[in-house]
This record gives structure tokens, sequence and C-alpha cells, in this order.
């Protein structure tokens, strides 16, 4: 973790405040590295995070069975892993009604018709979970009454300018360099 700015005990206290925010939303380990540019005379925080690689997402036909029933016109579904049962009822309720989903037990849904395409549906993804959370941090970190933000961000990368003035051209350069710095492990 790098932050830089030209007060020394501004950084060590901007350091300690992202790493209590970073240990409050337990993210410490989903954190490759951070740096932080901090400059209190041309109001400005620029902030970067790369993130660690997370497992892949996992689609609803990867914890569970489906038959579809053409007598019936029901498409049943069996739940291998009842810890994705949360997830699958939520993205399953924007899509249908409550009422159209029936659960006749723990590991069973059904639902009328043929559904059989929803083995594709994506019920969890944690590399978008872990960017939620981080951006959760990031404006937690950011200073209050900063409300003018780019966001600079790549794939595995968080990186945003924040200012309460017009964002300046070196100040988007400086984030481009955290972000080169990062790729490079540097």
């Amino acid at each position: 973790m790098l932050v830089e700015c030209y007060d020394e005990r501004g950084a060590e206290v901007y350091e300690i405040i992202i790493k209590q925010i970073f240990q409050d939303l337990v993210l410490g380990t989903s954190v490759d590295d951070l740096k932080a540019y901090v400059n209190p005379d041309d109001p400005v925080f620029v902030l970067a995070i790369k993130m660690k690689k997370t497992s892949n997402a996992i689609a609803f036909g990867d914890v569970a069975n489906f038959i579809y029933d053409k007598a019936d016109d029901v498409t049943r579904i069996i739940i291998d892993n009842e810890n994705y049962l949360p997830n699958i009822l939520k993205r399953l309720w924007r899509l249908f009604s409550r009422e159209e989903i029936y659960q006749p037990n723990r590991y069973q849904l059904e639902i009328k018709g043929n559904h059989m395409d929803l083995e594709t549906l994506i019920v969890d993804d944690p590399q978008s979970n872990l960017q939620r959370r981080i951006y959760d941090a990031v404006f937690r970190i950011l200073p209050e009454g900063f409300k003018i933000i780019k966001d600079l961000s790549t794939e595995d990368i968080i990186a945003v300018v924040a200012t309460d003035e017009l964002i300046k051209d070196a100040w988007i350069e400086k984030a481009h360099e955290f972000i080169d710095e990062l790729n490079n492990g540097k």
C-alpha cells in the first residue's frame, strides 16, 4: 500500500483510515495492492486498487439439475448445492413472480413451462461481488465533499479520481500511472 502526500502525517492518517475500512469490510485478503494520492492544496484524491483474482461465475446448471416434464409442462429443478439457494431464488423472483415458482421442499423448485434455458443463468459472480464491495470501500475512503468523481476502472483495478473542483488532466494521468504500476506489479 502506498499513500502519496506531501504531508507525511496526512499520508499516515489516510493509511490508517484505509486499513480500518478494509478491515471493517473484510477486504484485506481480496486486494493485491493499493495506491493513493492525496493533495489538500489541490483538493484531489486519486485511488487505485488491484483486486485479486476470484473464482469463476457460477451458472444455475452448475449447482442444480433440470428436468422438463413434457406431460405436465413443468420444469423441475433439483438443487445440488443449497448454499446458492438464496441467490437462485432472488434471481428467479426477478424473472418470475413468487407465485410462479413452486417449492415443494428445500431442494426442489418447479416452474410451469419449459425453462431449460435457465441452466445458463448466472446465480453467483464472485468477481462482481468483490468489485461491488471494493466500490463500497472506495466511497467510504473518499473525503466527504469530493462529489466530482471520475471512474477509470479496468477489469481488475478499481481506480477513481475525486475532487470538489473540475478534474484536471494531470490527476487523470496520475490515476493512469497507478493503473500501469499495479498492472506491472510495481
